[in-house]
């Protein structure tokens, strides 16, 4: 286990995060806060990065609107961005951050940006979810 690894989870447990889920071999957890809009939020430690990445809502037969709104959206989110994974099929919040430097209020900041983005976009989102 790195050194990093242990330090981001000794960060979420000093920001009040309890970790639901833990992959050692991996170096991930998944942390929980509904009242702050995380649900299932993978922090993975990928040396040199951390990555820090939550489904939002799966992708249905969604148009041209609907991309073109979440790219504008993006352009406000102080941290991370909404994109699509890897088979196209649903929408994720993700963010990076350089692990060699990292300090509490930087991840803190992350964390707190996908919360402020859900809270300020979520009629949108949920309408999108709908279609």
């Amino acid at each position: 286990m790195s050194e990093h690894f242990e330090k981001i989870k000794n960060y979420l447990l000093e920001l009040g995060f309890s970790i639901s889920d833990e992959d050692v071999a991996e170096e991930l957890v998944v942390i929980n806060d509904e009242a702050q809009g995380i649900n299932n939020l993978i922090i993975d430690c990928e040396d040199p990065i951390l990555i820090i990445e939550q489904k939002i809502m799966p992708v249905s037969t969604q148009t041209e609107t609907f991309y073109k709104r979440l790219l504008q959206i993006n352009r406000t989110l102080v941290h991370g961005a909404f994109v699509l994974d890897e088979t196209g099929e649903n929408v994720l919040f993700r963010d990076t951050l350089q692990l060699e430097n990292l300090d509490l209020n930087e991840l803190e900041g992350s964390i707190q940006a996908l919360s402020l983005a859900l809270a300020e976009n979520a009629d949108e989102l949920i309408t999108f979810s709908k279609a």
